[in-house]
């Protein structure tokens, strides 16, 4: 049996931010049992849940050299759905009211982590066989292994898989202040390794560095080798192209499953989605104060609210939108404030069709996937995506632009074949995403036989981890 650690900023269920803690925290339990063990390491931050950090032992602790700094590093344990995850704690680094603070800080707080990680291994008498890195926070891992630990047998046969969960984020800094932190040589701080633009590069030492590099979607894999999707590093993804692959993320099907999930008001599979949507959406619009209308289509976002996930469109068009009488909304997120405060606005001019809740919240998003008609991410781009996936779990059609991992889950629906499990745009433009959900419209107004075959199609997609897995065990399988 063949070891695996993962190596990330964040996992559920003790730290989340985003998308990445989802894909660290549950693509372990699907890995075959039989022929890898997967751990997970991740910071000891003070903001984890007192829950959680009850469940976590001290095993040891020890001192690291991080450039001229020594540091305290302990090393905790906790178990959960069958994996082990270890803890790296350092109070000076791991405190406050959240993960991230801000780049100067978190520059500092990540070599040492990554420096941490691989120091501890010997000492914990744990051998990976290999160690899967993800996003910008564990990009000195590889370079740390390569340049200083691989003179030591005990580090000799381990190779490094790095995951781009996001391009657009990658760990930049003031480049003598990097090597400063680092105590990397400066011969490391060049444009063929980690200098980029005048700046040192965490994510750029991690593609250089690693022996395979993925991302989350295959057409995501491709955009990043362009110049409009590359973050000014298209060319170095297209020299790495030789070892860059895309893997799509899956999604937790025990998790999302409106047979079983009790956030929702009915239970539902495929042959009773009709009446269970419908209940659903009558006690959501009942406690939102919103009139259920037969000709109106309820639309859902969930989301961070930024430019990313393609709200400027959505402010474009919204006064269009909720004043055709075709729409209603629901909205929950939270985000920059100018599109948390365009949300408000909307509320109040049309209170009628449009709620807005500004929070977060695990239960209401599962209601408002459960209860939808339709599913509104028109993303400028999206390496991945997890709420298209839900919303098609859910029977809510997703309405998208074609990018990234939308593109390659969301199949647009023909209505000559009768495929497809939503509707799609191809340009970022705020007119072209108007005609995709007044298509939708119609066909759920007008053509209800078609709406349902939708609906159904998308239930039946399996996104669930296990492909993913399979995927994975397939690259390592090649390294190994």
């Amino acid at each position: 049996m063949k070891k695996v650690l993962f190596v990330t900023s964040e996992a559920v269920p003790f730290i989340k931010t985003g998308g990445l803690a989802d894909v660290t925290g549950s693509l372990p339990r699907y890995f075959d049992a039989a022929k890898y063990e997967v751990s997970v390491i991740l910071p000891k931050y003070l903001c984890i849940p007192e829950a959680e950090r009850k469940k976590m032992r001290h095993l040891l602790h020890f001192y690291v050299d991080l450039g001229w700094r020594k540091q305290y590093v302990g090393i905790l344990e906790a178990k959960a759905d069958g994996i082990t995850y270890y803890f790296v704690d350092n109070e000076f680094y791991f405190a406050g009211d959240r993960p991230y603070h801000n780049i100067h800080e978190d520059v500092e707080k990540f070599a040492f982590f990554s420096k941490a990680v691989l120091e501890a291994l010997p000492i914990m008498n744990y051998q990976p066989d290999i160690i899967h890195c993800h996003d910008w926070q564990t990009g000195l891992v590889p370079v740390f292994l390569e340049h200083i630990y691989k003179k030591n047998p005990f580090y000799q046969a381990m190779v490094s898989v790095y995951t781009i969960h996001n391009l657009q984020f990658q760990g930049r800094w003031i480049l003598q202040a990097m090597r400063d932190i680092t105590g990397l040589p400066a011969e490391l701080f060049t444009p063929q390794k980690l200098e980029a633009y005048g700046e040192g590069n965490y994510l750029k030492g991690g593609v250089v560095y690693a022996d395979a590099v993925t991302t989350v979607s295959p057409s995501y894999a491709y955009e990043i080798t362009t110049p409009a999707g590359g973050e000014g590093l298209h060319g170095l993804m297209q020299y790495s192209s030789y070892k860059l692959s895309g893997i799509l993320n899956g999604l937790d099907y025990k998790v999302f499953d409106p047979v079983t999930d009790a956030s929702i008001v009915r239970n539902y599979d495929l042959d009773s989605v009709v009446e269970g949507k419908a209940a659903n959406k009558k006690a959501l619009l009942e406690d939102l104060g919103l009139k259920w209308q037969d000709d109106t289509m309820l639309v859902g976002i969930v989301s961070r609210m930024t430019d990313q996930k393609g709200f400027a469109l959505v402010d474009y068009i919204m006064d269009e939108l909720l004043s055709s009488g075709k729409i209603q909304m629901v909205v929950l997120g939270t985000g920059e404030e100018r599109y948390e405060n365009m949300f408000r606005y909307f509320e109040w001019k049309y209170p009628d069709k449009l709620k807005a809740k500004i929070m977060y919240s695990e239960d209401e998003a599962h209601r408002i996937y459960a209860s939808c008609d339709a599913f509104l991410m028109p993303s400028l781009f999206e390496p991945c995506g997890l709420s298209q996936l839900m919303s098609l779990r859910y029977g809510t059609v997703p309405i998208v632009r074609e990018t990234g991992g939308l593109k390659d889950t969301v199949e647009p629906y023909n209505v000559y074949e009768q495929t497809g499990t939503g509707f799609t745009f191809t340009n970022f433009n705020a007119h072209e995403m108007r005609d995709a959900i007044y298509y939708a419209h119609d066909v759920f107004f007008n053509h209800k036989d078609e709406w349902y075959g939708i609906v159904r199609r998308g239930m039946q997609a399996d996104f669930s981890w296990d492909t993913s897995a399979r995927t994975y065990e397939k690259l390592y399988d090649s390294l190994l």
